[in-house]
Parts: C-alpha cells; structure tokens; sequence
C-alpha cells in the first residue's frame, strides 16, 4: 500500500512537472547527427519516465510470478497434508474404537465364572 502511495505521489509530481514546462523548446541530436528534432522539454523526460517504468515492471515481473507459482506450490501441499492428517487421525480412531471395543465387550459374568 505504501509503494502505491509513493508511485502515486511520483506521478502527480512528474505531470506536474510536464505541465509546467509545455512551453520551454529542447533540440534532439540524434545518431551521426543525421537528424535533428526541436520538441518540448518534457517529451523526452516523459519519454524515459515510462521507458523506465517499463523496465522497472519487466524486471519485478518474474520474481512475482516465482512468488505466486512457490504460494500454489505450497498451498496443494498444505492441502494435501491436512487431508493425509484427517485421513491419519480416522484411523488412530478407528484404531482406538478397536481395542476398547473388545476390552468392553467382555461380561463380567465371565469374571465371575472364573
């Protein structure tokens, strides 16, 4: 939530930025000095401002699809260890009602006979 805020508050001040400086002129000289372009100055700021943006996103991109593939991973796992628990618990149960079912159903008659 705080990157958000911090990313929110880059972009109100960057197209503040743009806004006030529509007016100023900047001269681009490209390669060889084949070609060059006037255009104002916050073109080509607001130009690597997103150039940057993207790269930023495309390096973040896949560790946070690691991280969501390592949280399903371990989610099944999770899942499957409680069923094998559940699964394990019925049979100690099933296990306990066994012996106590024999001790009991023996009559204290057959004590008694003894």
């Amino acid at each position: 939530m705080i990157r958000l805020i911090l990313v929110g508050i880059l972009l109100l001040l960057s197209l503040a930025f743009f806004l006030q400086n529509q007016e100023q002129k900047v001269t681009l000289r490209y390669f060889f000095g084949l070609l060059e372009a006037s255009t104002p100055v916050y073109k080509p700021i607001m130009a690597g401002f997103v150039v940057g943006l993207l790269v930023a996103g495309l390096l973040l991109f896949p560790p946070w699809i690691h991280g969501r593939i390592e949280l399903r991973r371990k989610t099944k796992a999770l899942q499957e260890a409680d069923v094998d628990l559940e699964r394990l618990r019925q049979s100690l149960e099933k296990a306990t009602d066994r012996t106590a079912t024999p001790a009991s159903s023996e009559s204290p008659q057959s004590f008694a006979d003894d």
